[in-house]
């Protein structure tokens, strides 16, 4: 075992870090298409509306597919459910002001991580229930599909908003970007972010 293996932990499986950047994909093109689409400077400047068009739809519908398909990983399903799951240390960390100095033992996921998969998530699903009434515009009534638009933007400047916030932590945090790129992280961050998670590791691995 290399010298940095051995002082870091495995945090996500190839399967989880594939949805990830595969949703990150998707959703990016899903936003800067919605941004051209609903710009009429940029559109005159880009051109092609049903091209954009063509993409951002396909792009949304598309979006939900690795989602699904890392159902697959047994890795992934296991996250799922950490994500789904709000502890009283989860309660505490969002009331607390100290949140990050490592006080608060969480667990894989602090409460801000899953309170954002659960936005996204639900945006995700408004969007495409939304997106599918608009662009099939045979399903409903006029009033129904105006009533989608309405819902549909302001969801859509709502996910972007949450993106935007995801990538500036992100951003702050080189350790947590490690761990989804490699799949791995340093053992003194995971102790210091997540050390009931350390925790669980360690009980694992005693026989």
């Amino acid at each position: 075992m290399s010298e940095s293996a051995a002082h870091s932990v495995a945090r996500f499986a190839r399967a989880e870090r594939l949805v990830h950047r595969s949703v990150a994909i998707l959703m990016g093109v899903c936003l800067i298409t919605a941004v051209i689409l609903y710009n009429g400077s940029l559109m005159l400047a880009v051109g092609h509306r049903h091209v954009v068009e063509t993409v951002h739809v396909w792009s949304g519908l598309a979006l939900p597919v690795p989602m699904l398909a890392g159902a697959l990983s047994a890795a992934y399903r296991a996250d799922v459910r950490r994500l789904n799951r709000f502890t009283p240390a989860d309660w505490r960390w969002l009331r607390s002001k100290d949140r990050r100095d490592g006080t608060i033992r969480v667990g894989k996921f602090n409460a801000g991580q899953k309170v954002n998969s659960w936005l996204v998530a639900g945006a995700t699903g408004v969007l495409l229930g939304t997106g599918a009434l608009m662009y099939w515009t045979g399903l409903v009534r006029l009033s129904w599909r105006s009533g989608a638009t309405f819902v549909h933007d302001w969801s859509a400047l709502a996910l972007g908003l949450l993106v935007l916030g995801h990538i500036a932590y992100a951003v702050r945090d080189p350790e947590a970007r490690r761990g989804m790129r490699t799949g791995r992280v340093s053992t003194r961050w995971a102790r210091t972010e997540h050390a009931a998670w350390v925790d669980e590791l360690e009980d694992r691995s005693i026989p």
